[in-house]
C-alpha cells in the first residue's frame, strides 16, 4: 500500500487545481526569528493569506495578490506579467507554485532588491538554475532541520500527514556578493 505522502505526490497537475499549498504559520514564524524583513512587503502568490496573515500579525504591511481571487487581496493578477513592484514595497516574499518556481524567482529578482522564497530543498540541486543560484545574489539559505507540517493542497479532505519533503527559505539580496551562507532552523518550540 502506498503511503499518503507518495499518493499526494502522484496526483497529476490536473487534479491539483490552482496548485495552492498553504504555508504553515510556523514556517513564517521561524523565518521571522532569523531574518529582519522590511516593513512593507509584497506577497504575489498569496493564496488564502497564510504568509500575509503571519507577517501582518508581526506589524508588517503586506500587499497581497494572486492570479486567482481567493478574497482579501489588494489585486488579482498574474505575477509573471507584473512590470513593477507595488508602491512602497521593498521585498517580495512568497511560497510560489512549485511548477512555476523558476520563472517566479527569475521575475522576482528582476523586480525586487530582496527576494524570499519558500522552496523545496531540491531547488538547490539543478544545473539549469546555476545562474539564479550562483550569480543573482543568493545570500542565505535557511534549511528546516525538522520537516514542516504537511502543506496539503487547497481543498484536500484526505488524511493529514507530516511532510516527507525538506523545505528551506532562500533569500536573495541584490547587493550580496560571494557564496550563500547556510543556516539550519527549526519551526517547532524546541528550536
Amino acid at each position: 500500500m502506498l503511503n499518503m505522502n507518495a499518493q499526494a505526490r502522484c496526483h497529476p497537475h490536473s487534479e491539483r487545481g490552482h496548485d495552492l499549498y498553504e504555508t504553515p504559520a510556523c514556517a513564517v514564524e521561524a523565518l521571522l526569528r532569523v531574518e529582519k524583513l522590511p516593513h512593507c512587503v509584497w506577497e504575489p502568490a498569496c493564496g488564502r493569506s497564510a504568509v500575509a496573515n503571519v507577517l501582518r500579525a508581526h506589524g508588517h504591511a503586506v500587499i497581497a495578490s494572486d492570479i486567482y481571487d481567493y478574497g482579501d487581496l489588494h489585486f488579482v493578477g498574474d505575477f509573471l506579467a507584473q512590470e513593477k513592484m507595488p508602491a512602497g514595497c521593498d521585498c517580495i516574499i512568497t511560497n510560489p507554485p512549485f511548477r512555476h518556481i523558476e520563472p517566479f524567482v527569475e521575475h522576482a529578482l528582476e523586480l525586487s532588491p530582496l527576494v524570499i522564497m519558500l522552496a523545496r530543498l531540491a531547488f538547490l540541486e539543478s544545473q539549469r538554475r546555476t545562474r539564479i543560484l550562483e550569480q543573482c545574489g543568493l545570500a542565505r539559505v535557511h534549511i528546516f532541520r525538522n520537516r514542516l507540517p504537511m502543506l496539503h493542497r487547497d481543498g484536500w479532505t484526505g488524511p493529514k500527514a507530516s511532510s516527507a519533503i525538506p523545505y528551506m527559505w532562500a533569500i536573495w539580496d541584490r547587493s550580496h556578493k560571494g557564496p550563500a551562507t547556510i543556516h539550519r532552523l527549526s519551526w517547532s518550540a524546541d528550536r
